[in-house]
């Protein structure tokens, strides 16, 4: 029998409505998550331009990230994320129209994505602190746990959908839907209303200093230093993979855009599956054995991914890639929510996926360029397997980097 507390945020008018339409326009940036990958491969047959949609994605969004830290911990978080929400719909309109009317090169395209990138940086803290101004405190593990949850059950809708769309209608279409479905999410943000936060001393400090006091506040705790640690370890070596699925459809399994896109949907399905388990699990065993396990399980699952020359094995291989995914990024975000002040919690979370969205790129660039080397399989098992000797002497180690740090308030500095 399901235990109701794993959606107990539910019970919050705000973060129903908020959830909601974070889902519908998630499904939206899935279409464009597997559309644009699919162009760039298809214009390059490069592994190593997939690496360089990365960077024109994630780079951006690292340079404006401390700024978009600052102004969630300065400002009201709802109306940065109208004002942002709205300017990447309007980016993601262009990106059709300049598919549609300009010469289809990749620079076209990078260019376009480079712009919705920066947006982004301001967007993600903003995004993620919100949850914590939705629900109490004693609501927040479920209202985590639930925001991973439409995140990955819109990747396992959105590239299903893209697939189908390319196939029959054509890239145009995914692109549009995407920029259409920002309405979603900008229609939730208007009628919700967060509650107030107690804005902190740095609120006057510029963007530098503020960003310098996040991270004296980081060094401080070992237990985030570490969560951040496991980040930029899932950024490096695990997050490559999802674009990869482009390389193995066309290289390896020799299918077609619909069959890559389930390819891109079992990532999503793995993580709805799990989801409920890992809602209900942090009331049964700790934050680190949640952690542990999901990066066992990642690790084990590339290997299978990379050497399985078996369509639907390799389909069943992603599928545990999504949940492990799940488990391993809803163990950090909670156990740095639960621990972060609410004067840091914007520039603290900025600082988190700054330093994934930058290991994103520089993975996928790394992986890219040995995978048009030494071939795919390769490079995607070798990552699988320092992934797990990583894991395996965090399990063991007895220092400052053992994964029970990571237990809620265990190994925190006492001052605030």
């Amino acid at each position: 029998m399901s235990d109701p507390r794993r959606v107990s945020a539910f019970s919050v008018r705000d973060y129903r409505i908020f959830w909601s339409g974070a889902f519908l326009s998630n499904i939206g940036m899935w279409l464009q998550g597997l559309t644009i990958p699919y162009l760039i491969f298809q214009m390059t047959s490069s592994v190593l331009w997939l690496g360089v949609v990365a960077v024109a994605q994630f780079v951006p969004q690292v340079l404006m990230s401390p700024l978009g830290g600052s102004l969630a911990d300065r400002y009201d978080r709802r109306k940065i994320l109208i004002i942002a929400q709205s300017l990447s719909a309007l980016v993601a309109l262009a990106l059709w129209i300049s598919w549609l009317t300009l010469p289809r090169v990749p620079i076209v395209l990078l260019s376009v994505i480079a712009i919705g990138g920066m947006l982004n940086g301001i967007i993600l803290p903003s995004w993620q602190a919100v949850v914590n101004d939705l629900v109490p405190r004693s609501l927040l593990v479920s209202a985590v746990t639930l925001n991973s949850l439409q995140f990955n059950a819109a990747r396992a809708i959105g590239p299903g959908i893209a697939g189908v769309l390319i196939a029959v209608l054509g890239p145009e279409w995914a692109l549009l839907l995407n920029a259409l479905s920002y309405s979603f999410v900008i229609i939730a943000l208007v009628m919700i209303r967060p509650r107030p936060y107690r804005q902190g001393p740095y609120e006057k400090r510029g963007v530098l200093r503020q960003t310098l006091s996040a991270i004296r506040y980081i060094r401080a705790r070992p237990a985030m230093v570490l969560a951040i640690a496991i980040t930029v370890l899932i950024g490096l070596l695990g997050n490559p993979v999802f674009a990869f699925t482009v390389v193995f459809a066309e290289s390896i399994y020799l299918v077609g855009p619909i069959a890559l896109g389930a390819l891109n949907v079992a990532f999503g399905v793995g993580a709805v599956l799990v989801a409920p388990v890992v809602s209900g699990w942090f009331r049964v065993v700790s934050i680190d054995s949640m952690v542990r396990w999901g990066l066992v399980a990642f690790g084990s699952a590339m290997i299978v991914f990379a050497f399985t020359p078996v369509y639907w094995v390799g389909l069943a291989s992603l599928v545990v890639i999504g949940g492990a995914f799940l488990a391993v990024v809803s163990g950090v975000i909670t156990s740095i929510q639960i621990a972060v002040s609410d004067d840091f919690r914007g520039r603290v979370m900025a600082l988190r996926m700054m330093v994934f969205m930058l290991s994103f790129p520089i993975g996928g660039l790394i992986q890219g360029w040995l995978a048009d080397k030494f071939g795919p399989e390769l490079v995607v098992a070798g990552a699988g397997v320092v992934m797990l000797a990583i894991t395996i002497f965090l399990i063991f180690t007895n220092g400052r980097f053992r994964l029970s740090q990571l237990r809620s308030g265990e190994g925190e500095s006492p001052t605030a």
